[in-house]
């Protein structure tokens, strides 16, 4: 498929090396031009773009940007084929990004990304840490493969984004719809927890919309005490057992 990521950071990155391994035609952009995309990015086959290049052919876009960077790149996002299928990655973190109001009070994360582009999206690689990301990927079929919520509006759309999640090295999972994607973002059981495919329906059912925003401000301040830095990866091993303390 041809594929434009626009974002390189820890969960663009990966994703674009693994899915220009597994064949797709690629093209990355990053908000400071192609000429500032690092050689790793591009290791497997994946081009550097402008972000207008990499979405205006495109089948797929991904999005791997900070959530509150949305609505700037909306205008791009207007010129992709009106049936590419957009999916993004984001999470919502206020001690990170700005405050969202509609967030704030209450409003579904992929909902508002939906609404901020004008277009469906499908939500998936979020509840990923990039340690997992990078390093946890296996090939279909092996025992205990992590797998990864995919959610859509759009059944297409969905299998869509399963199918190319499973070119990264995980099963996708069918979580459902847009207004249920709240399940897989921060401080709830299946996000940053590595669980298997007969794992994760549990996990979604026992996802706490009150209790989620606390949980995900306490792995903050965790992290924070131990790296310094929230944008830091503290390690997937370690980040994986604080989210299963904190959020399962």
């Amino acid at each position: 498929m041809k594929i434009g990521i626009i974002g390189v950071g820890h969960i663009g990155k990966t994703v674009a090396q693994k899915l220009s391994a597994a064949g797709h035609d690629v093209k990355v952009a990053n908000s400071r031009g192609p000429e500032t995309i690092e050689a790793d990015v591009l290791s497997t086959g994946a081009r550097a773009a402008t972000a207008t290049e990499a979405v205006s052919d495109a089948e797929v876009v991904i999005l791997s940007i900070p959530l509150d960077r949305i609505p700037q790149i909306a205008p791009i996002i207007a010129g992709a084929p009106a049936d590419a299928v957009v999916i993004d990655t984001s999470n919502y973190y206020p001690t990170r990004d700005e405050k969202t109001e509609a967030i704030e009070a209450g409003q579904v994360e992929s909902l508002w990304v939906a609404e901020q582009l004008g277009r469906p999206i499908v939500k998936a690689w979020n509840a990923i840490g990039s340690g997992s990301l990078t390093h946890h990927g296996k090939p279909a079929g092996t025992p205990g493969r992590i797998a990864i919520p995919v959610a859509a509006d759009d059944p297409k759309a969905r299998e869509v984004g399963m199918k190319l999640v499973d070119d990264t090295g995980f099963d996708g999972f069918d979580a459902g719809t847009l207004a249920e994607s709240w399940r897989q973002q921060p401080g709830n059981p299946c996000y940053c927890t590595d669980l298997t495919a007969d794992e994760i329906p549990d996990a979604l059912a026992n996802a706490d919309a009150e209790r989620a925003p606390k949980r995900r401000d306490l792995a903050v301040a965790a992290i924070m005490e131990r790296v310094g830095d929230p944008r830091t990866n503290p390690g997937p091993e370690w980040g994986v057992r604080l989210s299963r303390a904190l959020f399962m």
